[in-house]
This record gives C-alpha cells, structure tokens and sequence, in this order.
C-alpha cells in the first residue's frame, strides 16, 4: 500500500474507546499537531472569556486536551472516557434553560445524524449572547479532492441533514456543515430564528495534512509550525479554493432572524 510506512497504528473499530485514547496520545505526541490544536482551543478561549456567567461545554471531546488550557470547560462525549466528566448526546443535552454560556465543538457537527435536534438543544440551552464556536471540514476545490480522495468519512453534498447513526466517529457526512451553513443557510435561520451565524472563516489549507492527522506520521517537525503558518496566512486571499477547514461561530440572539 502506498505510504503505508507513514500510516499510525489503526484500530479495526472507530468508534471504540481504546481508538479514541490512541487518537489523544498521537495528538499529544505529535508537536505539530499539538500546536495546531492549542491554536485552534486558544481562539475558543479568547472569544469566551468575555462572559463571566453560564457553563462552558465541550461536545465530542474524545482525544483532545481544550480541558488542559481552559479548566472551566465541562467535557462530554458520546462514550464514557477517562478524561471527559459527562457522558451527552449532543441531540438531547442534560442542561436548563439559557444555562450555557458557549458550546465549544471541534470536528463534531458532522458526525452527528440528525444536527436539526442539536441545534433545538443549543438554541434552548444558550443563554443570550451565548455562542456555539465550531471547527469543521470546509468545502472547497482543494478540500473536496483531499476529503473525496485520501479520506475515510463519506463526502456527500447532495444530501439533507441527517445520515445513519453507525457510530460516533464511523458515522458522518464531512459536507454536512456545508449544507447547513452554506447551502442551506437562509433554511437554518428559518428553523432556528434566534440563532445568528456570526461569522465563518475559512482556513488551514496545509497545516493538518502536513500533520498526518490522526492517519499517517508527521512530515513537519514542531518547530517548522510557525513558518507554515506564516506562508498560510500570506496566501489566505486563496482560502476559498483551498481551504480544508472553516471555523463557524453561531450566537443566540433575542430578536428573530428575518
């Protein structure tokens, strides 16, 4: 197989918790990969840190480490793991009424089947001016190559927003947020009117894949992470045709969408 010399340590099921345990040692184990990351938590933070009331919930927490920069924040995922403190659907959360202050989601919202019940729970659970801040695939000429290609979730843009629940992490559509936010935009503001998108920027073109991911072995030392990141953002003007990634920021407002 082609670069298999490259490839990590695979398990046959995705969706167990020794694979997700493995997946959280390969990102604190690869300083690439790590610094992007901490990158991506400490923007979350930045943003959050504003509002002072409300609890802050990390959805799909799985390997990651957002716990290590921002204490305050409440982990969760879909299986019960050794470092995460709740055990939620993302379809029906265990939290009052306008008693969550952010909901922080990082590669998440295309894994979950039916997202139209998440975003009922998030529009219930946010307090106002609450924020849902969510990194995902984006969908673009490059990223639809890399995804359609070299990637093993399914890629369908020609779909609705829903898909088979097989499992957490087997079970996806890496083109759902697309449709919802871009496709479909003016359709999620009609079903959810006090959800506002924010903001959507476009971003990593190179970054990630020069990581490996959680697939392949690293190709780019830690310490080359600033320079890429440089040469990233002096070509951001082409990050709609190469992006492979889009940060989404939706906040609960008190007026209705028109």
């Amino acid at each position: 197989m082609p670069f298999s010399f490259l490839k990590e340590k695979q398990f046959n099921d995705l969706d167990s918790v020794e694979a997700t345990l493995h997946h959280r040692q390969i990102i604190l184990n690869k300083p690439f990969l790590r610094k992007l990351y901490e990158e991506w938590y400490r923007t979350f933070v930045q943003l959050t840190t504003v509002q002072s009331e409300g609890k802050l919930l990390e959805i799909g927490s799985g390997g990651g480490f957002l716990k290590d920069i921002y204490p305050e924040i409440i982990t969760s995922d879909i299986k019960e793991l050794p470092d995460c403190k709740m055990v939620i659907n993302a379809e029906s959360l265990p939290f009052e009424n306008g008693s969550l202050n952010a909901i922080f989601m990082l590669n998440v919202l295309h894994h979950i089947p039916n997202c139209e019940n998440f975003f009922k729970e998030a529009e219930r659970t946010l307090m106002k001016d609450g924020l849902i801040f969510m990194i995902e695939p984006a969908n673009t000429l490059f990223s639809r190559f890399i995804y359609n290609k070299l990637h093993q979730e399914p890629f369908d843009e020609n779909t609705g927003w829903e898909f088979p629940a097989n499992g957490p992490l087997s079970g996806a559509n890496v083109a759902l947020p697309w449709i919802v936010f871009h496709r479909d935009a003016n359709e999620f503001h009609q079903k959810f009117p006090l959800l506002k998108t924010e903001k959507i920027t476009l971003h990593t073109p190179f970054r990630y894949l020069l990581t490996g991911g959680l697939s392949y072995k690293s190709v780019v030392p830690g310490w080359g992470y600033s320079t890429v990141s440089f040469f990233e953002k002096l070509f951001s003007p082409l990050h709609p045709y190469t992006a492979m990634f889009q940060t989404i920021l939706v906040r609960k407002t008190d007026e209705r969408q028109t």
